[in-house]
Order: structure tokens, then sequence, then C-alpha cells
């Protein structure tokens, strides 16, 4: 059986009851500043952001894309007409099907 996943009130009242015991063993809150806990050093943590490897040069692929281009729009603007095929059968006189062959239109 798949346990019920607490409700938002259940989860606020969780965290109420660990402040309290927190404060109740002599803890104390301390009061930061909007921002000042994303600091290191009184400087913003930049390690996470990837900017640290030189910038890599690209592979121009502007040959590729242009040959794309070409075969979108092509040479030929209409498309091939389809060659449609129509299946039909052959009747006798009864009105009883004989045979069936496929004609070109």
């Amino acid at each position: 059986m798949v346990k019920p996943k607490p409700t938002k009130k259940e989860t606020r009242q969780e965290i109420a009851d660990q402040i309290e015991a927190f404060l109740k063993s002599k803890g104390e809150i301390q009061q930061a500043d909007m921002g000042e806990s994303g600091l290191v050093d009184g400087k913003y943590n930049t390690s996470h952001i990837g900017f640290g490897e030189p910038r890599q040069e690209r592979t121009p692929l502007n040959h590729v894309v242009a040959e794309m281009q070409k075969r979108k729009t092509g040479s030929n603007t209409q498309a091939p007409a389809i060659k449609r095929r129509k299946k039909v059968i052959v009747y006798d006189d009864f009105g009883d099907p004989i045979r069936w062959y496929w004609e070109e239109s």
C-alpha cells in the first residue's frame, strides 16, 4: 500500500514543531540580511555558474546549412505527379464479379 503524501498543512505543522523543539533546546535563530546566505566571502558564489572554462571554438557548419536549404527549396519546384491506381472490377452478364485489375489514371 502506498503511503499518502503529507498535506501542506501537515508539512507546515511539522516544520513549526521542529522550530519549537530547536528553540526549547536552547537553540538560537540568527537574522540574516536578504541575499546574504547566497554570498561566499561577501561575493556571489560563481563556482556553480559554469563560466570557469574558456570559450570553446565552434565548428562552422555554414556549408551544411546551405546544402539543406538548397535541398529544401530544390531545383524542381513542383512535386512529381502522383500516379493513382484504381481497382476496376469486371462483372459478368449476371452482375457477379469475375476478376479485377488495376487501371492507371
